[in-house]
């Protein structure tokens, strides 16, 4: 039982369109990240070490839906670090237990969307860099470096 917006103790009822089974599995669904993650964190801390600046949670393209954890748009390079879970991991995802029909759709989809995604910002003249949350931040960070300083200096080659 949980309390309601008037403070009576009722039976939880998912808002209208809600998928969550429970209140709690809504609750838990809430708490979890969309940007800032731990792994997000320790790359652009990396990166920032290096001397580069760039934007954060931002579009690549004003048009497009959709943005990029680290974002260079001088030399047009997004960077995304995905979740093992939400981004299907070949090593790593595992379909889940409770209504699997539904997370294994909504994996797929956002696999779908990311290589949407990545088509999209390469024909807009775009470098698309891709991690997985395992990856370790240091590669990625090294490699993020290399790209941008590559593309900032093409003369260098």
């Amino acid at each position: 039982m949980e309390k309601n917006t008037a403070g009576d103790t009722e039976p939880w009822v998912p808002p209208s369109g809600s998928w969550a089974s429970s209140a709690a599995r809504r609750r838990n669904m809430q708490a979890i990240r969309s940007r800032d993650t731990t792994p997000e964190r320790l790359v652009r801390r990396l990166v920032h070490a290096q001397g580069l600046r760039y934007r954060v949670a931002a579009r690549p393209l004003p048009d497009l839906r959709r943005t990029a954890d680290l974002v260079f748009r001088p030399v047009k390079v997004a960077v995304f670090i995905d979740g093992c879970y939400w981004h299907g991991c070949p090593e790593h995802y595992v379909s889940p237990k409770t209504n699997p029909g539904y997370w294994s759709d909504k994996v797929a989809r956002n696999m779908a969307r990311d290589r949407d995604t990545d088509e999209q910002l390469q024909a807009a003249g775009w470098t698309v860099l891709r991690f997985w949350e395992h990856d370790p931040a240091e590669e990625c960070a090294v490699k993020i470096a290399a790209t941008v300083s590559r593309l900032r200096n093409p003369e260098r080659e």
